[in-house]
Parts: C-alpha cells; sequence; structure tokens
C-alpha cells in the first residue's frame, strides 16, 4: 500500500538534490505534487519525471524569498488537487560564507531570507490549507550545522538552521491540538551537486576529509534524505512534533 494515497504536498527546493528525490518518491508513494523551484527547465524535466509515474504534478516557478510564492504554491495545491496535506520546506542555501565579523549585513540577511524567512513564509500560508483538512505535516530541512557542530565561516547559516528547529518547536505546540505536526530534519553530508566536496575545483581530498567527519565515513545520499522525509509525511510519524531528527550519518557525535 502507497503510504501517501490521497495526499497533496509541497515540495520547495525540488530541482535538485534532496527535494528532487522527495518529489520522485512522494510520487510513487502515491501523493499528488505542488514542486517548487527557481529554474524552469529543471522543473520541466522533473514534471515528465513525474508524469510517468502516474501521479498529479503542478510545478511553480519562483523564490522562496517571495511571500507571493508561498500563496502561489498553497493555491495550486488547493485549487488543482482540493487541499493540503503536506508541505516539505526544503528549499535552503549557505549564500555566504566567512568568519561572523566579515560577513556583510546585507548577506547575512540574505541567509537568513533564503534559509529562514523563507521557511516561516511557506508555513504562514501553508497552515491555513493544513487546518482545511483536520491537520497535517510541516517539515523543514535543517543541519547539524548550528545544531550540534561549529563550523567556520558558517555563522549565518548555523543561525538560520538553528532559527528553524526553534520555529518548528513553537509551530509544533502552537497548532498540535489542531492536528498539524511541524518536525526538522537534520542532514549531515550529502552527495549532492551543492556539495563542497562535488563543486567545481574542490580537490579530492576533499571529499576525502567530509566523509571522514562521519561516523559512517561516507556521504548520504539525496534518496537516503528523501526516505526520512517520507517518514515524517506520512502516519508512520503520527506522535512526531517537535523533533529534529538528525539523518546525519553520525557526524554529530563521531570524534574518529
Amino acid at each position: 500500500m502507497s503510504r501517501l494515497n490521497n495526499k497533496t504536498a509541497i515540495i520547495t527546493g525540488a530541482t535538485s538534490g534532496i527535494g528532487e528525490a522527495a518529489a520522485l518518491l512522494f510520487a510513487r508513494e502515491g501523493a499528488c505534487l505542488v514542486i517548487s523551484g527557481r529554474r524552469q527547465d529543471k522543473l520541466d524535466d522533473l514534471v515528465k519525471r513525474i508524469d510517468n509515474l502516474g501521479a498529479g504534478v503542478v510545478a511553480i516557478a519562483g523564490d522562496v524569498r517571495d511571500e507571493s510564492h508561498a500563496r502561489d504554491c498553497v493555491r495550486a495545491a488547493v485549487n488543482q488537487f482540493g487541499g493540503l496535506d503536506i508541505a516539505f520546506n526544503n528549499a535552503g542555501a549557505a549564500t555566504v560564507m566567512a568568519p561572523a565579523a566579515e560577513i556583510a549585513p546585507a548577506d547575512w540577511q540574505a541567509t537568513l531570507d533564503t534559509c529562514l524567512t523563507s521557511a516561516y513564509l511557506g508555513a504562514r500560508h501553508q497552515i491555513p490549507a493544513l487546518l482545511e483538512r483536520g491537520g497535517g505535516s510541516l517539515i523543514f530541512t535543517s543541519s547539524f550545522v548550528g545544531n550540534t557542530v561549529g563550523f567556520p565561516g558558517m555563522a549565518a547559516y548555523a543561525a538560520a538552521k538553528a532559527g528553524l528547529i526553534g520555529l518548528v518547536q513553537t509551530l509544533a505546540v502552537e497548532y498540535g491540538a489542531k492536528g498539524i505536526r511541524a518536525n526538522a530534519l537534520l542532514p549531515g553530508g550529502i552527495d549532492t551537486p551543492s556539495n563542497a566536496a562535488n563543486l567545481p575545483g574542490a580537490a579530492p581530498e576533499t571529499r576525502d576529509f567530509i566523509e571522514s567527519l562521519h561516523a559512517l565515513k561516507r556521504l548520504g545520499t539525496a534518496e537516503e534524505l528523501a526516505e526520512a522525509a517520507l517518514f515524517l509525511a506520512s502516519d508512520a510519524s503520527r506522535f512526531m512534533t517537535g523533533s529534529a531528527m538528525r539523518v546525519d550519518g553520525g557526524v554529530s557525535i563521531s570524534r574518529t
């Protein structure tokens, strides 16, 4: 039995990495999807692959920092599929890396807007739609960075991702009695194009070093994170809310 039959989900940051893998997995599990990303060509390609799986899908190109984009995604879910049951607020990026005292205020704000404020804007519009369905699941992609580990040069990213956990905990207590669950995923190093180990010019030893930080001595895959998101989206996690769930290959606890 498919785990998301008759459910509708919004997934942001769906054009690559964790968001793309989650969109394909959720579709295979029976969900109708509203997928969001900045690159129309990538969205179009993903729509074709989801169509081939027989799932309903609508693509909305835009910037998650724009409140109108959050509104458009929810409207698409309601107008095309009758409502909203799941929102995976996954989009985010480390937009600046520098020692804290050297980060320009504009760069600091850009990181918070991308990783934290965008999640608030998404939830602000998703929550009323979830309440109309009697509840649902809100999922946010946070990070072990800023939660269990501090990395030099990542003050803005760490602050934003730590802020997401505070947002999740507050949403959980504000809306739990009304049937809405809110949880955060905390990935470790994931083998995606945006990972530092895979960026153009990265030395081979960079990947070796990043892998060595993990207890499992490897990077995770986008598909492994998608499985964790599916767990939080489905009834399998129906007694979980307000959680910061590490899916990090043991990087938070490894000292070897």
